[in-house]
């Protein structure tokens, strides 16, 4: 297939390497899954999945984008169905003695790129992307936010909303915060996060 822009969505649970070294194997089985089921099944907006990451879901979409409001109200919606999920599984492995790690040690932030050249290929019965947008999606997830809890917006997915002119930094329980990561190989990228814990402490 020909390369053509694509939105690139990535639900990342964070603390899956401590939680994994931290609970037990048959713990960790049943609660990794339900999460990235949780999140799979969160989806309101037509996203795709290309494929599931061990602690991650890639999503992508292609041709017209939701509107900003929509975007990131879906990125609302993951995150609040999560900790709800987070809240259930606690209660059912209660009797668990590791049980009580799944909410201290497990959260969960999302990338939103836009990239103008995203390519597909199958693999199988899946579709994989490919090309350097989905190397910058991923690469992002590595940054210096200085919050645990997050969605992160690259800079070109700002861009593209900004041309359609209906960028609103600003949400009900927070605005977008301007920021920059040094990488090596792509140098600098700019990108805009909003922190998503005031959603649950609220």
């Amino acid at each position: 297939m020909h390369p053509t822009s694509t939105l690139i969505c990535i639900p990342d649970i964070s603390g899956f390497t401590e939680f994994m070294g931290e609970a037990n194997f048959e713990l960790s089985s049943k609660v990794i899954p339900s999460l990235l089921n949780n999140i799979i099944y969160s989806n309101e907006i037509g996203l795709k999945v290309s494929e599931v990451e061990g602690d991650a879901v890639l999503f992508y979409k292609r041709g017209e984008l939701p509107t900003l409001r929509n975007l990131v109200g879906q990125c609302r919606f993951f995150y609040t169905e999560f900790y709800k999920q987070l809240a259930v599984l606690r209660r059912r492995y209660s009797k668990m003695e590791d049980a009580v790690h799944i909410p201290k040690m497990l959260g969960l932030k999302i990338i939103l790129h836009y990239g103008e050249e995203v390519g597909l290929t199958k693999v199988g019965k899946h579709i994989k992307l490919f090309g350097e947008d989905l190397i910058v999606a991923h690469r992002l997830l590595k940054n210096d936010v200085p919050v645990d809890e997050y969605l992160l917006l690259s800079d070109s997915l700002v861009n593209y909303y900004n041309k359609e002119g209906v960028i609103d930094r600003e949400f009900e329980w927070g605005n977008l915060t301007r920021h920059e990561t040094d990488y090596p190989q792509l140098g600098k990228l700019t990108y805009w996060y909003i922190d998503f814990r005031p959603l649950i402490e609220n």
